[in-house]
């Protein structure tokens, strides 16, 4: 896993070289580490993986129950049923997609005094089986988290197609990119905006060459996923 880990870093430090956000800051390395076992995941920790993340829940849960102490982000969609397992628990949530889902976060941190970074996922490709609000979206659903004053919004992230070819996910990641700049431009006070969360295994260097902040690989570090 060691070699395995050095190389993801390594593409992403060349892809960074021809990226359109070249001057910004490192790019944040997310394992994936989904349906993968503890050891494996102490294995990374080992290796100096900080950063992992579930795109479930109650795997999340079971996860940072034995494992606390690392930072933990949650990518997957999330209902409002199951906000109250994990506001205490991710440093991140990728995925937020609603209004209704804004509201039971906030009800859940501000008991709690907690401030959370988010990320609001974007659709681009508006594909039916997947979450998040569509691009027209984006300026409307940024003024309204004016009113979810523990919801520290930080970007935009999005899942592309899937694709077996890397080149295929450029125009999705660079119209998210667009509009990341263009709200950018706006300065809400309510919104830093630094972060594009996008980009995985398959097609993680496109991504950051588009101007990713933060790229989720799994099977890159991990080896081909288990089953559950």
């Amino acid at each position: 896993m060691r070699s395995a880990l050095e190389e993801v870093k390594k593409n992403i430090r060349r892809a960074r070289q021809n990226s359109v956000n070249a001057a910004a800051g490192e790019v944040m390395l997310l394992a994936v580490s989904k349906t993968q076992p503890i050891e494996r995941i102490r294995e990374a920790y080992s290796y100096g993986q900080k950063v992992f993340a579930e795109n479930r829940v109650q795997e999340l849960v079971e996860k940072y129950q034995e494992l606390p102490a690392l930072s933990w982000h949650l990518i997957g969609h999330l209902q409002t049923n199951k906000v109250k397992f994990i506001a205490d628990k991710i440093d991140m949530l990728h995925s937020l997609d609603s209004l209704n889902l804004a509201g039971e976060l906030q009800k859940r941190l501000s008991a709690i005094c907690r401030v959370l970074p988010v990320l609001i996922q974007v659709n681009i490709a508006e594909e039916e089986s997947k979450s998040g609000i569509k691009p027209e979206e984006v300026a409307d659903f940024l003024d309204a988290m004016a009113d979810f004053p523990y919801l520290k919004v930080q970007g935009l992230m999005t899942i592309g197609p899937f694709s077996s070819e890397a080149e295929e996910m450029r125009p999705i990641f660079r119209e998210l990119r667009l509009i990341l700049q263009r709200e950018q431009k706006r300065r809400l006070p309510h919104a830093e905006l630094n972060h594009l969360s996008m980009g995985m295994s398959n097609d993680y260097t496109v991504a950051v060459e588009e101007g990713a902040t933060m790229v989720r690989v799994g099977s890159c570090i991990f080896g081909a996923r288990k089953t559950l």
